[in-house]
Protein backbone atom coordinates (compact mmCIF):
# COMPACT_ATOMS: atom_id res chain seq x y z
CA UNK A 1 0.00 0.00 0.00
CA UNK A 2 1.02 3.62 -0.39
CA UNK A 3 2.95 4.84 2.69
CA UNK A 4 1.67 7.52 4.40
CA UNK A 5 4.50 9.81 4.36
CA UNK A 6 7.12 8.88 2.15
CA UNK A 7 10.92 9.01 3.20
CA UNK A 8 12.54 12.38 1.89
CA UNK A 9 16.15 10.50 1.12
CA UNK A 10 16.19 9.27 -2.60
CA UNK A 11 14.65 5.78 -3.75
CA UNK A 12 16.68 2.68 -4.23
CA UNK A 13 15.94 0.55 -6.97
CA UNK A 14 16.58 -2.92 -6.95
CA UNK A 15 17.54 -5.84 -9.83
CA UNK A 16 19.07 -9.08 -7.86
CA UNK A 17 19.46 -11.63 -9.84
CA UNK A 18 19.09 -14.33 -7.46
CA UNK A 19 20.04 -18.67 -8.22
CA UNK A 20 17.13 -20.90 -7.02
CA UNK A 21 17.08 -24.73 -7.10
CA UNK A 22 13.63 -25.77 -8.60
CA UNK A 23 11.69 -28.97 -8.33
CA UNK A 24 10.30 -29.45 -11.99
CA UNK A 25 8.71 -32.91 -13.14
CA UNK A 26 11.94 -34.05 -14.36
CA UNK A 27 13.90 -33.11 -11.56
CA UNK A 28 15.86 -30.71 -9.28
CA UNK A 29 16.89 -27.41 -11.86
CA UNK A 30 18.56 -24.59 -11.51
CA UNK A 31 16.64 -21.22 -12.52
CA UNK A 32 17.67 -17.96 -12.01
CA UNK A 33 15.06 -15.27 -10.54
CA UNK A 34 15.06 -11.46 -11.06
CA UNK A 35 13.40 -9.70 -8.12
CA UNK A 36 13.15 -5.80 -8.80
CA UNK A 37 11.55 -3.30 -6.70
CA UNK A 38 11.78 0.33 -5.58
CA UNK A 39 12.56 0.95 -1.81
CA UNK A 40 12.57 4.27 0.27
CA UNK A 41 15.82 5.64 1.14
CA UNK A 42 14.66 6.02 4.02
CA UNK A 43 11.99 5.21 6.43
CA UNK A 44 10.40 6.48 10.14
CA UNK A 45 9.86 4.20 13.17
CA UNK A 46 6.02 3.45 12.88
CA UNK A 47 5.82 4.31 9.43
CA UNK A 48 4.43 1.83 6.96
CA UNK A 49 6.31 1.47 3.50
CA UNK A 50 6.11 -0.74 0.53
CA UNK A 51 8.23 -1.49 -2.26
CA UNK A 52 7.18 -0.48 -5.31
CA UNK A 53 7.14 -1.91 -8.88
CA UNK A 54 7.69 -4.82 -7.94
CA UNK A 55 8.61 -7.67 -10.14
CA UNK A 56 9.51 -11.32 -10.03
CA UNK A 57 11.04 -12.68 -13.28
CA UNK A 58 11.76 -16.11 -13.68
CA UNK A 59 13.42 -17.64 -16.08
CA UNK A 60 12.52 -21.29 -16.51
CA UNK A 61 15.43 -24.00 -17.99
CA UNK A 62 15.25 -25.91 -21.30
CA UNK A 63 15.07 -28.65 -19.78
CA UNK A 64 11.66 -27.13 -17.56
CA UNK A 65 10.08 -26.02 -20.87
CA UNK A 66 10.46 -29.63 -22.36
CA UNK A 67 8.93 -30.61 -19.36
CA UNK A 68 5.69 -28.92 -19.65
CA UNK A 69 5.89 -29.43 -23.52
CA UNK A 70 5.71 -33.13 -22.87
CA UNK A 71 3.12 -32.52 -21.02
CA UNK A 72 1.01 -31.13 -23.68
CA UNK A 73 0.99 -28.03 -23.22
CA UNK A 74 1.99 -24.96 -25.78
CA UNK A 75 1.23 -21.99 -23.72
CA UNK A 76 1.95 -21.36 -19.97
CA UNK A 77 0.55 -18.15 -17.14
CA UNK A 78 2.18 -18.14 -14.07
CA UNK A 79 1.50 -17.09 -10.69
CA UNK A 80 4.54 -16.10 -7.96
CA UNK A 81 4.90 -16.34 -4.18
CA UNK A 82 7.43 -15.01 -3.03
CA UNK A 83 8.75 -15.17 0.78
CA UNK A 84 10.55 -12.06 1.92
CA UNK A 85 12.99 -12.07 4.87
CA UNK A 86 12.63 -8.86 7.37
CA UNK A 87 15.29 -7.99 9.71
CA UNK A 88 16.22 -5.52 12.12
CA UNK A 89 18.72 -6.63 14.42
CA UNK A 90 17.63 -9.71 16.16
CA UNK A 91 14.12 -9.88 15.07
CA UNK A 92 12.63 -10.72 12.22
CA UNK A 93 9.62 -11.01 9.83
CA UNK A 94 8.27 -12.25 6.95
CA UNK A 95 6.17 -11.36 3.77
CA UNK A 96 4.86 -12.97 1.40
CA UNK A 97 5.36 -11.13 -2.40
CA UNK A 98 2.66 -12.35 -4.70
CA UNK A 99 2.58 -11.76 -8.42
CA UNK A 100 0.50 -12.84 -11.94
CA UNK A 101 1.70 -12.78 -15.15
CA UNK A 102 -0.99 -10.69 -17.16
CA UNK A 103 -0.98 -12.73 -20.47
CA UNK A 104 -0.35 -16.66 -21.23
CA UNK A 105 3.44 -16.88 -22.56
CA UNK A 106 3.80 -19.26 -25.70
CA UNK A 107 6.20 -22.60 -24.93
CA UNK A 108 9.80 -22.02 -27.19
CA UNK A 109 10.56 -25.21 -29.61
CA UNK A 110 13.67 -24.80 -27.34
CA UNK A 111 15.66 -23.30 -24.81
CA UNK A 112 14.49 -21.32 -21.99
CA UNK A 113 11.34 -19.03 -20.65
CA UNK A 114 11.08 -16.48 -18.84
CA UNK A 115 7.81 -15.26 -17.40
CA UNK A 116 7.53 -11.78 -15.25
CA UNK A 117 5.16 -11.96 -12.55
CA UNK A 118 4.20 -8.37 -11.34
CA UNK A 119 1.68 -7.52 -8.31
CA UNK A 120 0.77 -5.87 -5.01
CA UNK A 121 2.87 -6.55 -1.91
CA UNK A 122 2.73 -5.92 1.75
CA UNK A 123 3.23 -2.79 3.81
CA UNK A 124 6.37 -2.94 6.62
CA UNK A 125 6.49 -1.15 9.42
CA UNK A 126 9.76 -0.64 11.84
CA UNK A 127 9.38 -0.77 15.08
CA UNK A 128 12.36 0.92 16.25
CA UNK A 129 15.65 2.74 14.89
CA UNK A 130 17.65 0.43 13.11
CA UNK A 131 18.97 -1.17 9.32
CA UNK A 132 15.96 -3.22 7.58
CA UNK A 133 16.99 -5.84 5.48
CA UNK A 134 15.33 -7.67 3.09
CA UNK A 135 15.80 -10.88 1.61
CA UNK A 136 14.36 -13.07 -0.74
CA UNK A 137 13.57 -16.58 0.50
CA UNK A 138 11.17 -19.54 -0.55
CA UNK A 139 9.71 -19.30 -4.05
CA UNK A 140 6.75 -21.05 -5.58
CA UNK A 141 5.32 -20.84 -8.86
CA UNK A 142 1.68 -21.58 -10.17
CA UNK A 143 1.69 -22.80 -13.71
CA UNK A 144 -1.71 -22.60 -15.36
CA UNK A 145 -1.40 -25.35 -19.06
CA UNK A 146 -2.65 -24.37 -22.12
CA UNK A 147 -3.04 -25.74 -25.70
CA UNK A 148 -2.84 -23.53 -28.63
CA UNK A 149 -6.62 -23.65 -28.95
CA UNK A 150 -7.24 -22.53 -25.74
CA UNK A 151 -8.37 -25.20 -24.28
CA UNK A 152 -6.93 -26.44 -20.76
CA UNK A 153 -3.80 -28.94 -20.79
CA UNK A 154 -3.18 -32.31 -19.43
CA UNK A 155 -2.68 -31.48 -16.12
CA UNK A 156 -3.92 -28.41 -16.19
CA UNK A 157 -1.68 -26.84 -13.52
CA UNK A 158 1.33 -27.45 -11.78
CA UNK A 159 3.14 -26.30 -8.85
CA UNK A 160 7.07 -25.80 -8.80
CA UNK A 161 8.55 -25.28 -5.51
CA UNK A 162 11.97 -23.60 -5.51
CA UNK A 163 14.78 -22.96 -2.61
CA UNK A 164 17.45 -20.27 -2.84
CA UNK A 165 20.49 -22.50 -4.52
CA UNK A 166 23.57 -23.72 -2.12
CA UNK A 167 25.99 -20.96 -3.06
CA UNK A 168 22.78 -18.11 -1.18
CA UNK A 169 21.84 -20.48 1.59
CA UNK A 170 20.46 -17.77 3.68
CA UNK A 171 18.22 -16.48 0.76
CA UNK A 172 19.00 -13.76 -1.92
CA UNK A 173 20.17 -10.05 -0.03
CA UNK A 174 17.69 -7.05 -1.85
CA UNK A 175 18.39 -4.15 -0.04
CA UNK A 176 18.41 -2.30 3.03
CA UNK A 177 17.00 0.37 4.08
CA UNK A 178 17.96 2.49 6.87
CA UNK A 179 15.25 3.51 9.59
CA UNK A 180 14.91 6.69 11.89
CA UNK A 181 15.68 10.20 11.67
CA UNK A 182 19.34 10.07 12.06
CA UNK A 183 19.80 7.22 9.87
CA UNK A 184 22.38 7.84 6.70
CA UNK A 185 21.46 7.42 3.28
CA UNK A 186 22.45 4.03 2.06
CA UNK A 187 25.84 3.11 1.16
CA UNK A 188 26.67 6.32 3.84
CA UNK A 189 28.89 6.44 7.18
CA UNK A 190 27.40 3.45 9.67
CA UNK A 191 23.93 5.07 12.25
CA UNK A 192 23.48 5.08 15.64
CA UNK A 193 22.97 1.87 17.45
CA UNK A 194 19.46 0.78 16.57
CA UNK A 195 16.95 -0.86 18.79
CA UNK A 196 17.98 -3.29 20.94
CA UNK A 197 17.35 -6.69 20.41
CA UNK A 198 14.54 -7.00 23.05
CA UNK A 199 12.63 -3.82 21.27
CA UNK A 200 9.93 -4.68 18.95
CA UNK A 201 10.61 -5.60 15.39
CA UNK A 202 9.60 -5.07 12.07
CA UNK A 203 6.03 -6.28 10.90
CA UNK A 204 4.57 -6.83 7.98
CA UNK A 205 1.61 -6.04 9.07
CA UNK A 206 -0.14 -8.67 7.16
CA UNK A 207 -3.33 -9.68 9.32
CA UNK A 208 -4.21 -13.29 9.56
CA UNK A 209 -6.78 -13.30 7.27
CA UNK A 210 -9.21 -14.99 9.92
CA UNK A 211 -12.25 -12.65 9.74
CA UNK A 212 -11.00 -9.27 9.11
CA UNK A 213 -9.18 -10.89 6.48
CA UNK A 214 -6.58 -8.90 4.63
CA UNK A 215 -6.36 -6.34 1.97
CA UNK A 216 -3.94 -5.59 -0.92
CA UNK A 217 -0.92 -7.17 -0.34
CA UNK A 218 -1.72 -5.46 3.09
CA UNK A 219 0.50 -3.96 5.24
CA UNK A 220 0.11 -2.36 8.19
CA UNK A 221 -2.23 0.86 8.07
CA UNK A 222 -1.64 3.92 10.54
CA UNK A 223 -5.14 4.12 11.36
CA UNK A 224 -6.22 6.50 13.89
CA UNK A 225 -8.69 5.99 16.88
CA UNK A 226 -10.00 8.81 19.30
CA UNK A 227 -8.66 10.16 20.90
CA UNK A 228 -5.08 8.89 20.37
CA UNK A 229 -3.60 7.07 17.01
CA UNK A 230 -3.74 3.00 16.93
CA UNK A 231 -0.64 0.51 16.09
CA UNK A 232 -2.27 0.55 12.72
CA UNK A 233 -4.40 -1.96 10.93
CA UNK A 234 -4.73 -4.07 8.16
CA UNK A 235 -6.17 -2.95 4.36
CA UNK A 236 -6.55 -0.46 2.09
CA UNK A 237 -3.84 2.22 3.08
CA UNK A 238 -2.16 4.29 5.32
CA UNK A 239 -2.89 7.66 7.03
CA UNK A 240 -1.58 9.76 9.89
CA UNK A 241 -4.17 12.74 10.29
CA UNK A 242 -7.97 11.81 10.40
CA UNK A 243 -9.11 13.58 7.46
CA UNK A 244 -12.12 12.12 6.63
CA UNK A 245 -15.92 12.91 6.81
CA UNK A 246 -18.15 11.61 9.19
CA UNK A 247 -19.15 7.65 9.06
CA UNK A 248 -21.76 6.73 11.44
CA UNK A 249 -25.34 4.80 11.25
CA UNK A 250 -27.77 7.14 13.10
CA UNK A 251 -31.44 7.16 13.61
CA UNK A 252 -32.23 7.66 9.95
CA UNK A 253 -30.25 4.96 9.35
CA UNK A 254 -30.05 2.46 11.75
CA UNK A 255 -27.21 -0.14 12.62
CA UNK A 256 -27.81 -3.92 12.84
CA UNK A 257 -25.59 -6.89 13.29
CA UNK A 258 -24.70 -7.22 9.89
CA UNK A 259 -23.49 -3.74 9.70
CA UNK A 260 -20.09 -2.56 8.50
CA UNK A 261 -18.78 0.94 7.66
CA UNK A 262 -15.83 2.12 5.55
CA UNK A 263 -14.09 4.63 4.18
CA UNK A 264 -13.08 4.45 0.14
CA UNK A 265 -11.26 6.52 -1.91
CA UNK A 266 -8.96 6.48 -5.08
CA UNK A 267 -8.79 7.66 -8.61
CA UNK A 268 -10.62 7.94 -11.95
CA UNK A 269 -9.01 8.76 -15.43
CA UNK A 270 -10.16 11.10 -17.89
CA UNK A 271 -8.97 9.82 -20.78
CA UNK A 272 -10.13 13.00 -23.11
CA UNK A 273 -8.69 15.25 -20.66
CA UNK A 274 -5.18 13.69 -20.20
CA UNK A 275 -5.70 13.12 -16.10
CA UNK A 276 -7.16 11.72 -13.45
CA UNK A 277 -10.11 12.94 -11.13
CA UNK A 278 -9.43 11.69 -6.91
CA UNK A 279 -12.22 10.45 -5.34
CA UNK A 280 -12.24 11.90 -1.74
CA UNK A 281 -12.68 10.10 1.22
CA UNK A 282 -15.80 8.81 1.25
CA UNK A 283 -18.34 6.68 3.72
CA UNK A 284 -19.81 3.85 3.06
CA UNK A 285 -22.38 1.72 5.34
CA UNK A 286 -22.67 -2.05 4.02
CA UNK A 287 -25.00 -4.43 5.49
CA UNK A 288 -23.22 -7.77 4.96
CA UNK A 289 -25.06 -10.92 3.63
CA UNK A 290 -25.28 -14.28 4.99
CA UNK A 291 -23.26 -16.53 2.47
CA UNK A 292 -25.06 -19.76 0.64
CA UNK A 293 -23.81 -22.61 -1.17
CA UNK A 294 -22.94 -21.63 -4.61
CA UNK A 295 -22.91 -24.04 -7.73
CA UNK A 296 -21.43 -27.16 -7.42
CA UNK A 297 -17.55 -27.82 -8.00
CA UNK A 298 -15.65 -31.12 -7.85
CA UNK A 299 -12.60 -29.27 -6.64
CA UNK A 300 -13.48 -26.51 -4.77
CA UNK A 301 -15.93 -25.67 -1.64
CA UNK A 302 -17.98 -22.68 -2.96
CA UNK A 303 -20.48 -19.87 -1.37
CA UNK A 304 -21.65 -17.09 -2.44
CA UNK A 305 -22.85 -13.84 -0.58
CA UNK A 306 -24.61 -10.58 -1.65
CA UNK A 307 -24.10 -7.52 0.60
CA UNK A 308 -25.52 -4.04 -0.04
CA UNK A 309 -23.24 -0.56 0.23
CA UNK A 310 -24.61 3.22 -0.01
CA UNK A 311 -22.74 6.29 0.25
CA UNK A 312 -23.48 8.59 2.84
CA UNK A 313 -22.89 11.91 3.22
CA UNK A 314 -24.70 14.96 5.08
CA UNK A 315 -28.12 12.12 4.86
CA UNK A 316 -27.81 11.32 1.45
CA UNK A 317 -26.17 8.63 -0.94
CA UNK A 318 -23.66 10.59 -2.37
CA UNK A 319 -19.94 11.15 -2.13
CA UNK A 320 -19.03 15.04 -0.75
CA UNK A 321 -17.87 17.54 -3.35
CA UNK A 322 -15.20 17.31 -5.09
CA UNK A 323 -13.10 19.44 -7.37
CA UNK A 324 -10.95 18.17 -9.84
CA UNK A 325 -8.95 20.37 -12.67
CA UNK A 326 -7.76 20.03 -16.32
CA UNK A 327 -6.75 21.19 -19.08
CA UNK A 328 -9.58 21.22 -21.66
CA UNK A 329 -8.69 20.63 -24.97
CA UNK A 330 -5.21 20.93 -23.96
CA UNK A 331 -4.98 24.88 -23.48
CA UNK A 332 -8.15 25.80 -20.91
CA UNK A 333 -7.74 25.68 -17.37
CA UNK A 334 -11.35 24.33 -16.35
CA UNK A 335 -12.19 23.35 -12.44
CA UNK A 336 -15.16 21.43 -11.63
CA UNK A 337 -16.70 20.51 -8.61
CA UNK A 338 -18.44 17.60 -8.85
CA UNK A 339 -20.26 14.52 -6.51
CA UNK A 340 -21.03 10.88 -7.42
CA UNK A 341 -24.83 10.38 -6.26
CA UNK A 342 -26.56 6.89 -6.28
CA UNK A 343 -29.70 5.84 -8.11
CA UNK A 344 -30.08 2.71 -6.56
CA UNK A 345 -28.34 0.29 -4.13
CA UNK A 346 -24.46 -0.82 -4.06
CA UNK A 347 -25.03 -4.59 -5.02
CA UNK A 348 -21.33 -6.28 -3.73
CA UNK A 349 -21.72 -10.13 -4.72
CA UNK A 350 -18.52 -11.94 -3.37
CA UNK A 351 -17.80 -15.60 -4.50
CA UNK A 352 -15.88 -17.82 -2.06
CA UNK A 353 -13.94 -20.46 -3.51
CA UNK A 354 -11.59 -23.32 -1.18
CA UNK A 355 -9.84 -26.06 -3.11
CA UNK A 356 -10.07 -29.31 -1.48
CA UNK A 357 -6.48 -30.47 -1.42
CA UNK A 358 -5.03 -27.69 0.30
CA UNK A 359 -7.23 -24.86 1.41
CA UNK A 360 -6.19 -22.82 -0.89
CA UNK A 361 -9.32 -19.89 -1.38
CA UNK A 362 -9.62 -17.09 -3.59
CA UNK A 363 -12.47 -14.60 -3.39
CA UNK A 364 -13.98 -13.14 -6.37
CA UNK A 365 -16.02 -9.61 -6.02
CA UNK A 366 -17.71 -7.95 -8.09
CA UNK A 367 -19.07 -4.44 -6.87
CA UNK A 368 -21.70 -2.66 -9.07
CA UNK A 369 -22.88 0.49 -8.34
CA UNK A 370 -25.72 2.63 -10.20
CA UNK A 371 -24.19 6.32 -10.27
CA UNK A 372 -24.87 9.50 -11.96
CA UNK A 373 -21.84 12.39 -11.87
CA UNK A 374 -23.39 15.65 -10.86
CA UNK A 375 -21.45 19.20 -11.80
CA UNK A 376 -22.51 21.89 -8.97
CA UNK A 377 -19.63 24.01 -10.02
CA UNK A 378 -17.29 25.25 -13.27
CA UNK A 379 -14.87 27.73 -13.74
CA UNK A 380 -13.40 28.09 -16.94
CA UNK A 381 -9.74 29.93 -16.63
CA UNK A 382 -10.55 31.17 -13.18
CA UNK A 383 -14.14 32.80 -14.08
CA UNK A 384 -17.43 30.94 -12.34
CA UNK A 385 -20.18 29.68 -14.91
CA UNK A 386 -23.00 28.83 -13.85
CA UNK A 387 -23.88 25.20 -14.57
CA UNK A 388 -27.63 25.39 -13.03
CA UNK A 389 -28.65 23.14 -10.48
CA UNK A 390 -29.32 20.08 -12.71
CA UNK A 391 -26.26 19.50 -14.66
CA UNK A 392 -25.63 16.02 -14.20
CA UNK A 393 -24.77 12.78 -16.54
CA UNK A 394 -27.69 12.40 -18.65
CA UNK A 395 -27.63 8.27 -17.69
CA UNK A 396 -25.54 5.71 -15.10
CA UNK A 397 -22.30 5.68 -15.72
CA UNK A 398 -21.26 2.43 -17.47
CA UNK A 399 -18.71 -0.64 -17.39
CA UNK A 400 -18.26 -3.48 -19.34
CA UNK A 401 -20.59 -6.08 -17.18
CA UNK A 402 -19.13 -9.94 -16.98
CA UNK A 403 -22.42 -10.89 -16.28
CA UNK A 404 -24.93 -8.91 -18.13
CA UNK A 405 -27.83 -11.42 -18.07
CA UNK A 406 -27.68 -11.47 -14.19
CA UNK A 407 -27.08 -7.88 -13.78
CA UNK A 408 -28.67 -6.08 -16.54
CA UNK A 409 -28.79 -1.85 -16.59
CA UNK A 410 -26.24 0.90 -16.45
CA UNK A 411 -23.83 0.62 -13.43
CA UNK A 412 -20.37 0.96 -12.54
CA UNK A 413 -18.64 -2.31 -12.52
CA UNK A 414 -15.09 -2.89 -10.15
CA UNK A 415 -13.65 -5.89 -9.44
CA UNK A 416 -11.32 -7.16 -6.77
CA UNK A 417 -9.94 -10.76 -6.47
CA UNK A 418 -8.17 -12.24 -2.65
CA UNK A 419 -6.34 -15.00 -2.38
CA UNK A 420 -4.87 -16.87 1.01
CA UNK A 421 -2.93 -19.89 1.47
CA UNK A 422 -3.64 -21.72 4.97
CA UNK A 423 -1.85 -20.31 7.91
CA UNK A 424 -0.46 -17.04 5.68
CA UNK A 425 -2.40 -13.75 5.41
CA UNK A 426 -4.65 -13.25 2.59
CA UNK A 427 -3.53 -10.82 0.08
CA UNK A 428 -5.83 -8.49 -2.42
CA UNK A 429 -9.29 -7.64 -1.84
CA UNK A 430 -11.83 -9.09 0.99
CA UNK A 431 -14.92 -7.50 1.90
CA UNK A 432 -14.06 -6.99 5.73
CA UNK A 433 -10.62 -5.82 5.59
CA UNK A 434 -10.46 -4.07 1.86
CA UNK A 435 -7.64 -3.65 -0.47
CA UNK A 436 -8.31 -2.27 -4.37
CA UNK A 437 -11.10 -2.76 -6.63
CA UNK A 438 -10.35 -1.71 -10.44
CA UNK A 439 -12.57 -1.06 -13.51
CA UNK A 440 -13.35 0.47 -16.36
CA UNK A 441 -16.02 2.98 -17.12
CA UNK A 442 -18.02 4.96 -19.34
CA UNK A 443 -18.70 8.48 -18.85
CA UNK A 444 -22.12 9.51 -20.50
CA UNK A 445 -23.12 12.74 -22.28
CA UNK A 446 -24.39 15.68 -19.95
CA UNK A 447 -27.57 17.02 -19.50
CA UNK A 448 -29.37 19.83 -17.78
CA UNK A 449 -26.15 22.10 -17.63
CA UNK A 450 -26.65 25.64 -17.73
CA UNK A 451 -29.46 28.35 -17.06
CA UNK A 452 -32.62 28.95 -18.69
CA UNK A 453 -31.46 32.55 -19.69
CA UNK A 454 -28.13 31.26 -20.35
CA UNK A 455 -26.72 29.40 -22.54
CA UNK A 456 -26.87 25.05 -22.67
CA UNK A 457 -23.44 23.78 -21.67
CA UNK A 458 -24.61 20.45 -22.70
CA UNK A 459 -22.19 20.10 -25.38
CA UNK A 460 -19.27 21.63 -23.78
CA UNK A 461 -19.13 19.32 -20.80
CA UNK A 462 -19.91 15.87 -22.97
CA UNK A 463 -17.35 17.19 -25.65
CA UNK A 464 -14.83 17.83 -23.17
CA UNK A 465 -15.29 14.88 -20.69
CA UNK A 466 -17.37 12.46 -22.13
CA UNK A 467 -16.29 8.97 -23.50
CA UNK A 468 -15.49 5.38 -23.01
CA UNK A 469 -12.11 3.17 -21.60
CA UNK A 470 -11.60 5.38 -18.37
CA UNK A 471 -9.35 3.31 -16.04
CA UNK A 472 -10.83 3.30 -12.63
CA UNK A 473 -8.47 2.33 -8.77
CA UNK A 474 -10.89 2.50 -5.89
CA UNK A 475 -9.24 1.66 -2.43
CA UNK A 476 -11.90 0.46 0.59
CA UNK A 477 -10.13 0.85 3.54
CA UNK A 478 -10.70 -1.76 6.59
CA UNK A 479 -14.54 -2.36 7.81
CA UNK A 480 -15.91 -1.00 11.04
CA UNK A 481 -18.15 -4.15 12.41
CA UNK A 482 -21.12 -2.23 14.74
CA UNK A 483 -21.83 -5.85 16.16
CA UNK A 484 -17.93 -6.90 17.06
CA UNK A 485 -16.15 -3.95 16.93
CA UNK A 486 -12.50 -3.36 17.56
CA UNK A 487 -11.24 -0.59 19.23
CA UNK A 488 -7.37 -1.61 19.52
CA UNK A 489 -4.53 -2.42 22.09
CA UNK A 490 -1.28 -2.91 22.23
CA UNK A 491 -1.09 -6.20 20.26
CA UNK A 492 -4.13 -5.55 17.90
CA UNK A 493 -4.82 -2.53 15.35
CA UNK A 494 -8.28 -0.86 15.70
CA UNK A 495 -10.78 -1.27 12.89
CA UNK A 496 -13.26 0.78 15.07
CA UNK A 497 -13.08 4.81 16.47
CA UNK A 498 -14.81 4.86 20.54
CA UNK A 499 -18.03 6.46 18.34
CA UNK A 500 -18.00 3.11 15.91
CA UNK A 501 -16.75 4.92 12.92
CA UNK A 502 -14.35 3.34 10.51
CA UNK A 503 -10.58 3.43 12.56
CA UNK A 504 -8.82 3.18 8.43
CA UNK A 505 -8.63 6.21 6.24
CA UNK A 506 -7.47 4.41 3.18
CA UNK A 507 -5.07 6.53 0.86
CA UNK A 508 -6.06 6.93 -2.52
CA UNK A 509 -3.89 4.77 -4.87
CA UNK A 510 -2.95 5.38 -9.16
Amino acid sequence: MVPAAASAADPQEVAADIPYTCAFPSGERLATVRVSATFPGRAEAGEAFSPTDVTTAVELPAEAVADLTALGAATVRAATRLTVGVAQDEATAEAVWRGTVAEPAALPGSGPLTLTATGDVPTVTARGDGDLTFSARELTVDLALGTTEGATADPGSLTVDCVPAEEAPDGGPLVTVPVGADAPEPGGSPSAPGSPPSSPGPSTGAPDGEGGGAGDGTGERQADRAPEAAKGAPGGGAAVGRDAPPCRYDDEHPATLASLNAYVTGYTNVNKLKGASLLPVSCLLIEQGNPVDGPPDPDHLVFDSVSEGNFHHEGRKRTPPFESTFLAFGFTPVKATMVLEQTGPIRIDARIKMRWTDFWTTTDTYVRAPLVLRVTALEINGTPLDVGSGCRTATNLTSPEPDPANHPGDHLVLYGRGEQEIGMPATGYLLLSGGPLRGEVSIPAFTGCGTADGENLDRLLTASVSGPGNYVKQIQGQTCSIANPVFGDEFNAAQCTEDLQPAVVPVPER
